[in-house]
């Protein structure tokens, strides 16, 4: 059994171990390496995608708009293990561009985590994780808009990231840099609409 992460560089390391031998890594294979119990780590990986090169394939923040709405209803309703539909878990990418992504992602990723620790834990302990999944859910209804507003998803993956991480290390501060990254990007989204 899988150890539980406790990190961002650990989450990219075991991603990158699904590359040496596959073509194709799928979110199945990604699910299963970090764990059916991983919510923190899920919405980490979701981060990831949305924060790195990855953003700019068409479609994916509809995609991850869709993966975030089903991991924050299930932590809402208090499941302890997450189920995600067949359609989601075969969805894949080509090795090569995983490895860029997780590449470019390397060197940001030890330089955060040598800033976690746990503090303001209320915020991510016991009542703060569903204010966590509310905040996940409005960002993942307002994903398909930021199909439209450039570096948009980029910012709400930057959200998504510290949520994930929040969860993780219990770093409450990290919750707040989320809802303030994605206060600045609804205002932006609203901004190009009006």
């Amino acid at each position: 059994m899988n150890q539980p992460l406790q990190s961002l560089e650990q989450l990219l390391d075991r991603v990158s171990q699904l590359t040496y031998n596959n073509h194709q890594v799928s979110v199945g294979m990604v699910v299963e390496s970090i764990g059916r119990r991983s919510f923190g780590p899920l919405l980490m990986m979701i981060g990831i995608t949305l924060f790195s090169p990855l953003s700019g394939l068409p479609g994916m923040s509809v995609f991850m708009g869709s993966f975030v709405l089903l991991i924050a209803v299930q932590i809402l309703i208090g499941r302890k293990q997450f189920w995600l539909p067949r359609y989601i878990l075969n969805r894949s990418i080509e090795r090569g561009k995983l490895q860029k992504a997780l590449h470019w992602l390397n060197k940001p990723a030890r330089s955060i985590d040598r800033f976690l620790k746990p503090r303001l834990t209320f915020l991510v302990r016991n009542g703060g994780s569903y204010g966590i999944a509310s905040l996940c859910i409005i960002i993942g209804f307002c994903m398909p808009f930021m199909e439209l507003v450039p570096f948009s998803s980029s910012a709400a993956g930057l959200a998504l990231l510290a949520l994930g991480l929040a969860l993780v290390v219990h770093d409450g501060l990290l919750v707040l840099l989320a809802l303030g990254s994605f206060s600045a990007t609804f205002i932006l989204i609203v901004a190009n609409f009006l």
